[in-house]
């Protein structure tokens, strides 16, 4: 699907801040509200938007460990292994990637016993060959990418 100028300035402002209402995102484009409304709704019909959430502060919950954990996975078995994974509520992401591992995971926990658990649990899953965790520090920017207008 193609976006016109219109459709990224809305989508932008819903990055931002999806709990605007139309009338406040027509105010900020120069439209009407039904023109965005119109807009959006066609946005969600192809999949554009596929959600609306909340971004909680992991810290704020308690939330405190977060770890990115590479994994390789025998052939074959990639999107069942990683789809088990993602299953897990303590996983943010599971990406396919490049390189010499085949899967990337971020996940957060509250303790250390908790990630050592869940560790533990994929390295024990049938096909999984490798895992590297790492610590994540600090987290210096994670957002929305906005589009280009």
């Amino acid at each position: 699907m193609t976006l016109d100028a219109l459709d990224r300035k809305i989508l932008n402002i819903l990055i931002g801040n999806a709990r605007f209402s139309y009338r406040q995102i027509a105010q900020k484009v120069h439209v009407s509200a039904a023109t965005v409304m119109t807009r959006v709704k066609i946005l969600e019909a192809k999949g554009v938007i596929t959600a609306y959430t909340t971004i909680l502060n992991p810290e704020k919950i308690e939330f405190d460990i977060e770890v990115i954990v590479e994994i390789r996975i025998a052939k074959g078995k990639l999107f069942d292994v990683e789809h088990k994974i993602a299953s897990n509520n303590n996983v943010v992401a599971v990406y396919d990637v490049t390189g010499s591992f085949d899967a990337i995971v971020i996940a957060r926990f509250r303790t250390r016993r908790e990630m050592d658990a869940f560790l533990k649990k994929i390295q024990q899953y049938d096909f999984v060959e490798r895992t590297e965790t790492k610590f994540i520090l600090n987290t210096i920017k994670e957002k929305q990418v906005f589009l280009p207008e």
